[in-house]
Order: C-alpha cells, then sequence, then structure tokens
C-alpha cells in the first residue's frame, strides 16, 4: 500500500499537514541514507521526463540526481524541444509522454500548463516551478527550517520582498497548512493577492498558525526565527527595474535587519540564486548602474554565519527525491496514518 502511489504534486493545498509532514520527514530520511551511501532504488528501471520551459540549475541537477539515485533513468526536454501550443498542444503532449515516461516534471509559466500535464498524461506529474506556485521548494524549505529548529509548528518564518511571486504564495500558504506563523513584509503594491490570502486563511484557522502581511517591516521581523528572501524581479516579469528596486531596497535583509529580530539563532534562507554582490553578469549591472554592494541580500548576511541558503539548496534534491518516491515509487505509505 502507497498512501501517494499515482498523486501529482502541483500545489501544496492539494495535500494536508499530514501528509506535507510525511514528505519533509521522508526527505530527511532519504538524505542520512544518501549521507551514509546506503541504496535506495524506489523508482528502479522507471523512466522520467523534465520538462523545462524556464531554465534553472538547482530544479534541473536536484531532479536529475534523484532520479538517478531512485534507479530512475532521467531524460532532459527543454524548451526547444517541447511545443506548448505552437506544433502541438498541452493535452497531446501530455499524452504522449505520459506514454512513455513514468513520471513528468514540468518548470515553467503557466499553473493551467501543469494542471493539463496530469490531468491528460496518466503519470504523476511534479510542479517544479510555475508563476502561481514553487511547491518542491516548499518541501526543502520546511525540512531546512525543522533541521535548524527540530520542530517546525510555532516557528515563524517572515518573508521579505516581493510577495507577490510564486515563493511568497507558497510560503504562505504552506506554513499556514503546517502551523508555522508566516509574515509577509513587502511595500503594500507588492502583497499577496487577495485569493493567496484567503486560501491562506482558511489553512491558518485549522492549524493555529499567525498570519502578518505588512509593510512594517520591524514589525515583521520581530521573533522570527527565519528570514527568507528572493530577488526582486521574477524570471521573465517586464517590470521598470529602477521603480522596482526604489520600491524594495528598504526591504533589503542586511545585517541591522537581521538584529531586529531580537533573537539570536534567526537563521536567513533565500530559494537562489541571490544578487547579494557583483560577481554575475546582473548583479554587477545593476550594482553598477544603481550604485549598490547587493540587492535583495547583502553579502554579509548571504555568507554569515546565520545563512543555510546551501544547506537548503542541497535540500531541493532530498525533497525532491522523496515526492518522486512517494508519489511514483514501491513504499508501503498505509492510508491510515493520515486519518
Amino acid at each position: 500500500m502507497n498512501h501517494f502511489l499515482g498523486k501529482s504534486f502541483l500545489k501544496e493545498n492539494d495535500f494536508s499537514a499530514a501528509e506535507l509532514n510525511y514528505l519533509i520527514d521522508f526527505a530527511i530520511h532519504l538524505k542520512k541514507l544518501k549521507k551514509n551511501h546506503l541504496p535506495h532504488q524506489y523508482l528502479l528501471g522507471q523512466n522520467i521526463a523534465l520538462l523545462f520551459e524556464k531554465p534553472s540549475t538547482r530544479t534541473r541537477s536536484a531532479f536529475t540526481v534523484a532520479a538517478n539515485d531512485l534507479g530512475a533513468h532521467p531524460e532532459f526536454l527543454g524548451k526547444q524541444d517541447i511545443q506548448f501550443g505552437t506544433k502541438e498542444s498541452v493535452a497531446d503532449t501530455a499524452a504522449v509522454l505520459g506514454g512513455m515516461f513514468d513520471g513528468i516534471e514540468f518548470r515553467g509559466f503557466k499553473q493551467e500548463t501543469v494542471a493539463k500535464l496530469a490531468e491528460k498524461s496518466g503519470v504523476p506529474v511534479w510542479n517544479g516551478l510555475t508563476d502561481e506556485w514553487h511547491p518542491t521548494q516548499m518541501i526543502a524549505d520546511f525540512m531546512t527550517l525543522k533541521e535548524s529548529f527540530g520542530k517546525l509548528k510555532g516557528l515563524t518564518l517572515t518573508y521579505i520582498g516581493d510577495g507577490r511571486n510564486n515563493v511568497a504564495n507558497s510560503l504562505l500558504v504552506t506554513g499556514a497548512i503546517l502551523g508555522v506563523n508566516i509574515h509577509i513584509a513587502a511595500p503594500k503594491k507588492l502583497q499577496p493577492q487577495a485569493e493567496i490570502q484567503k486560501i491562506a486563511a482558511k489553512e491558518a484557522e485549522k492549524s493555529g498558525a499567525q498570519i502578518k502581511i505588512t509593510d512594517d517591516l520591524l514589525a515583521a521581523v520581530k521573533n522570527a526565527d527565519a528570514l527568507y528572501t528572493d530577488v526582486w524581479i521574477s524570471m521573465g516579469e517586464k517590470v521598470d527595474v529602477g521603480e522596482r528596486i526604489k520600491l524594495l531596497l528598504p526591504f533589503q535583509i542586511n545585517k541591522k535587519l537581521l538584529q531586529q529580530t531580537g533573537k539570536a539563532k534567526t537563521i536567513i534562507m533565500h530559494c537562489l540564486p541571490a544578487l547579494h554582490d557583483n560577481h554575475t553578469v546582473i548583479g554587477k549591472k545593476l550594482t553598477t548602474q544603481y550604485q549598490l554592494a547587493a540587492l535583495e541580500i547583502t553579502d554579509e548576511v548571504f555568507n554569515g554565519p546565520q545563512s543555510v541558503v546551501f544547506q537548503e539548496a542541497e535540500n531541493r534534491m532530498h525533497a525532491i527525491k522523496a515526492i518522486m518516491a512517494a508519489t511514483l515509487g514501491t513504499l508501503f505509505i498505509p492510508d491510515s496514518i493520515f486519518a
């Protein structure tokens, strides 16, 4: 019996707190197996399609290594290989790939695309990121929180920056499901959409999580166990860069802000990539043009002793492995433990 078998992983609120906690704990378990070189080939001989409309270092690497560790064979299909809506419909592509592959990962723009893949392929589909949600990142993030504090319920995570993007949406809803207090610190015009807030509020009523969405940065970071940020301009987003930077610069995570939490062990999180210095083409261009040392987070904090960003990045692979193994693997996960 496998409670998750055949299910797709498209967005967080498709799953209960018990189910998400199981995946987080399973990811921690698989990480221990990996560190001790113990085999765990739950998907031996299966084939996995990796569909990428949007590029990503971490998502592609995590799915590839996870599939290999599980005994599966991953096949990468980039934006030049898939014809969504141009030469072939999403439904037709889903039917074709579902007949050839045992599972499908999708990273791209529209949530409706990944939903259609799941509907028409007949195999588990995993959302590697859409414009609305980033669910595999969430298993890694809350796994990192649990590794850092030994628990989840009752912790406070403050997300700072663009509060309307997929990461902010997913953190708000996932935290609400799991009983983690979520604060979103963002300018009023960049706060989560009402629909997302409504979903989170409904989940928080069940879990007891406290939600705070505000442009008062100091109120948002007070007593935070974790400070989390993301890039200020999402991939493919067309905005006035100078205006966005001016709007969000007061929301930069720096040493002074970290000290305002009032906690000595507040951790620093970022889903990456991060513009914390000028050692990238984009980073150098923006920091030079706007006369800044960094954008959403300073290098001092990003590489400081309280940062867990690279642990968090590694955990993407363990989290994705848990999701793939649970939904496609030969595991015994009885329904009774989720009752």
